[in-house]
Order: structure tokens, then C-alpha cells, then sequence
């Protein structure tokens, strides 16, 4: 699996936008271009990015290009995020261990 193409492709708010509308199930091209502030041409490229990255596929049903989520390469990258985040907080953690034992110890200092 190529992350950077996901990742890359997931970067643009257009191309989000028709992946969560995907979210809900296989829509045609112009449905998916239907709410959106730009041109159909545009729709078609960024749907072509899209797929590149493997996260769409389109097929023909008669007269319409139908486009569907392939789902298993939003969970590769989620996978990737999980084990990044994991890593990340387990160096927090160690990172908030070295700071409390180098913290200067409070004591409590008796009024006379």
C-alpha cells in the first residue's frame, strides 16, 4: 500500500468531502458533484486522484459511472495512525517519567 498516495489524496477537503459522502454508499459522479462549489471537470479529477490512491473504484451501470469507497485502504492508513499514535504517546509517557524525576522536589517549609 502506497500511504503517501492515501495520504496525499486525503489532504485535499474536496476529495474528504466525497469520501465521507461515500461513507454512506455508491454514489454516480454526478451525484457526487451535485452539492459541490465546483465544476464537473474538476469533480472528475479529483475523483481521479482518488482512485489512483486506490481509494475509490468506478464502474459503468448503463449510462452512469458509479463510484464506490474501498474501505480497506482508509484502514491501512488508519492502522498506520493507531501505531503512530501509540508510539508517540508511549514516548510522551516516557518523557513525563525523566521530567518528575528531575523535578525539584517540593518540600513544605514550616512558618516560624
Amino acid at each position: 500500500m502506497n500511504l503517501d498516495l492515501v495520504f496525499a489524496a486525503l489532504a485535499d477537503p474536496t476529495r474528504r468531502a466525497i469520501i465521507d459522502r461515500l461513507r454512506s454508499g455508491d454514489l454516480s459522479s454526478g451525484d457526487l458533484a451535485e452539492p459541490l462549489p465546483i465544476s464537473r471537470p474538476a469533480v472528475s479529477q479529483h475523483l481521479k486522484v482518488l482512485e489512483a490512491a486506490g481509494l475509490i473504484t468506478r464502474s459503468k451501470s448503463a449510462q452512469r459511472r458509479i463510484v464506490s469507497l474501498n474501505a480497506d485502504k482508509l484502514s491501512g492508513a488508519t492502522e498506520w495512525l493507531l501505531a503512530a499514535h501509540e508510539e508517540w504517546q508511549r514516548r510522551f509517557d516516557a518523557l513525563d517519567d525523566v521530567l518528575a524525576e528531575d523535578a525539584p522536589q517540593q518540600t513544605e517549609q514550616s512558618e516560624p
